[in-house]
């Protein structure tokens, strides 16, 4: 018999009589074979076996595409979606067997060559189909493979789950080991002991097993909190939210704020310490996501190449080449609105941003712009900040009373089962990488304000709260509107009273607007023309879709220009920039000796960053990857009419002042002097009051104080409500 195996044998691992109703049932061995031969042969190319090299790359996890699987073999991916938990681990121990043959022989302790342990391998699943809504997930879908995008929205400490829990019994000291359930179950232990007792020995009680954490296996395991994305929920409705559980080298990957797109298993489990409501129902399950595969829906990948069309490419490219980008651009941006020229200018440049920049020395420079929007009643802020909030591929629109600090940048909340605290993202992290529109900004509470500071020049948000120290990203812009603190802008007080708001937060601001409503006779008529015309073709139907498409359309070339153009200044740009810069900061001096106040809006550093951010979005409408002088002078304009002009609004107090005037000035400061002894404390609206008794002009009694501030007779305090009169 001697020989007979040698040469090739083939072998079938299908039965010669197939059983009735086995076509329905597949062997997981004959499974494994197929991912094995799947993992070996693969190849794109000539020669090139991409999970052969990957998995001598990185053994510890393989990502698998299943568009590549379905074309080896078009039964697996079947399989693996219809039943991923029995299919999973078969592909797990394939890939693992499949390395170790791979690999050298090693020599062990003793000296002899050996065959290398299987070693676990990560299976990490990916695929091109679109992604499941949250809300359509039902229990039709349950222990099937699902794909849903969203945001985490927090995420949990690791912890240790077993995988294999080791068994004592307490009578005879028997061992065993039980297998655990992934994801989040728990494992199943026998009731008996089966050993059996000899004569006169005791025989084991019931439920005789105890468990030992020591010897038993795990693995790291981590929840996240999936929220559903907020251009994806109904009006109305809630955001919905859903649990996953993720494990192994997936685990600390996900920092809460974080666009994701998840394959997993639609699983469910038994809630541990459940509301009063289901106590009593034994067959109320709680559902999650295990995750088998994630994507980070980054900057990079979902606003990416992946989802333009060539046709679309080419519509893009073609109209970027047209003349006059920059003015089709800004009739494009809220042309509902009649007028604000200037605003719609700074609100285009606000959408496309300029470009992030990474120093040697770890320092990030923001590419982001902020825009304030200051003025009266009914000039159209609001419409604006809702245009963006529908237009930008991002964004979150708050008001500014009804939002607080934490619910900007970030809470701290405790987990109600676990009793454990975790982060919970607010706006501006929710926004990362779009915009965030807060209205009424001059109503938020002074401490709630600081909480943007960091958030808007930095773009990250620290926290150190109940025990959780960190670093969360905001690479947001802000459109911000607010209203003078008298309601209308007022002619005839300096622009700092108007704009009133401390300089550190103006200065984060690149452009500041003040918005007036004018009364001029042909303008007025203009407006009146415009909006009644509005009123009356608002409910025909044709010009309804085109607008969507336009907006759609902008939206889309919006995110064309920030995936595919990062431009940067040209050295004559440059140059004629640093010359601007110098000429505005020597004007500001020159006029800080003329008129012996500083400026209401500081002109730092920060504008001329500003302006440098301001000329690269110029050059990104044009899909240029160089900013031009032309790029520059036009920012300068555009800088020009919004914050060089807010700074120069309002009266100058060395200007038109009669003789009458400086009479009435000198009496009020006598009667402000007499009302307040040295030290003495008082709230400006009452001392305003009191002197307006006395039959005096409310606005020269502002005007004395003001210039008594400016001598350092008196100091404001808590944000100008209270004035005190100093030695």
């Amino acid at each position: 018999m001697s020989g007979w195996d040698e040469g090739a044998v083939y072998y079938s691992d299908q039965p010669q009589f197939p059983e009735a109703g086995d076509a329905a049932t597949v062997s997981p061995h004959a499974v494994m074979t197929k991912f094995k031969e799947f993992i070996r042969t693969f190849e794109i190319g000539q020669n090139c076996f991409p999970y052969r090299e990957a998995l001598l790359d990185n053994p510890k996890r393989l990502l698998v595409h299943l568009e590549d699987l379905l074309s080896f073999d078009s039964d697996l991916p079947s399989l693996i979606r219809s039943a991923p938990a029995d299919f999973l681990p078969v592909f797990e121990k394939a890939a693992g067997e499949v390395l170790a043959g791979l690999r050298m022989r090693e020599a062990n302790e003793t000296g002899e060559m050996e065959e290398p342990t299987p070693s676990d391998v990560q299976i990490l699943l990916t695929s091109r189909e679109d992604p499941v809504s949250m809300r359509l997930l039902g229990a039709q879908y349950i222990s099937k493979l699902v794909k849903i995008s969203g945001i985490s929205i927090a995420a949990s400490r690791v912890k240790a789950k077993a995988t294999y829990v080791f068994l004592v019994c307490k009578n005879c000291r028997k061992t065993r080991e039980v297998p655990c359930r992934p994801g989040l179950g728990g494992a199943i232990v026998p009731r008996s002991c089966d050993h059996v007792p000899q004569p006169g020995e005791e025989p084991c009680p019931l439920d005789p097993w105890m468990v030992v954490p020591d010897r038993s296996q795990y693995v790291d395991q981590q929840t996240l909190k999936l929220q559903e994305n907020p251009e994806d929920v109904p009006t109305g409705e809630l955001p919905r939210n859903m649990l996953l559980s993720v494990d192994r080298h997936l685990v600390q990957l996900i920092v809460p704020g974080t666009r994701l797109t998840v394959m997993g298993i639609y699983s469910i489990f038994q809630a541990s310490s459940s509301s009063n409501s289901h106590k009593g129902a034994v067959a109320i399950r709680q559902p999650y996501i295990r995750v088998v595969g994630l994507e980070d829906t980054n900057e990079a990948s979902s606003r990416g190449p992946a989802n333009f069309t060539p046709d679309e490419e080419e519509e893009f490219k073609k109209f970027a080449a047209s003349q006059d980008v920059y003015s089709n651009i800004c009739t494009k941006i809220a042309p509902s609105i009649f007028g604000h020229e200037d605003v719609k200018k700074a609100v285009a440049c606000l959408l496309f941003g300029g470009s992030r920049k990474s120093l040697p020395d770890g320092v990030k420079l923001r590419g982001d712009i902020n825009v304030l929007l200051l003025g009266d009643p009914s000039t159209a802020k609001s419409q604006f900040l809702k245009f963006v909030e529908k237009t930008a591929p991002i964004a979150v629109y708050t008001s500014g009373k009804g939002s607080s600090a934490a619910g900007l940048t970030a809470s701290v909340i405790r987990d109600s089962s676990t009793r454990e605290f975790y982060l919970e993202g607010g706006a501006m992290v929710l926004a990362d990488g779009g915009v965030v529109c807060i209205d009424e900004f001059d109503k938020m509470r002074p401490e709630d304000r600081v909480a943007i500071h960091e958030a808007m020049e930095q773009q990250t948000i620290s926290i150190a709260k109940a025990g959780i120290t960190t670093v969360l990203n905001s690479r947001t812009s802000v459109l911000a509107a607010a209203n003078p603190p008298s309601g209308r802008y007022d002619d005839l007080k300096t622009a700092q009273d108007n704009i009133d708001l401390q300089t550190t937060i103006l200065s984060r601001f690149d452009l500041i607007f003040i918005v007036k409503d004018i009364r001029k006779y042909s303008q007025d008529k203009e407006i009146a023309s415009h909006i009644i015309r509005v009123h009356a073709s608002a409910d025909k139907v044709t010009d309804e879709n085109t607008d969507s498409k336009e907006d759609n359309w902008l939206k889309r070339y919006i995110q064309y220009c920030r995936s595919r153009c990062h431009p940067r200044l040209t050295e004559a740009a440059a140059m004629k920039l640093q010359q601007q810069y110098v000429k505005i900061r020597e004007d500001m001096k020159r006029r800080a000796h003329e008129t012996g106040e500083a400026a209401p809006i500081p002109i730092t550093v920060r504008q001329l960053e500003a302006i440098v951010r301001l000329s690269e979005s110029l050059a990104k409408m044009r899909l240029s990857h160089d900013a031009t002088e032309d790029d520059v002078g036009k920012a300068f304009k555009l800088f020009d009419t919004s914050t060089m002009d807010a700074a120069r609004s309002g009266i100058n107090q060395q200007i038109n002042i009669t003789s009458e005037m400086a009479n009435e000035i000198k009496q009020a400061e006598t009667q402000i002097k007499r009302r307040m002894g040295i030290g003495a404390r008082l709230s400006e609206r009452r001392l305003i009051e009191d002197l307006a008794r006395m039959g005096m002009n409310d606005s020269m009694v502002r005007r004395a104080l003001l210039i008594m501030h400016q001598r350092g007779e008196v100091e404001y305090q808590r944000e100008r409500r209270s004035i005190v009169r100093k030695a």
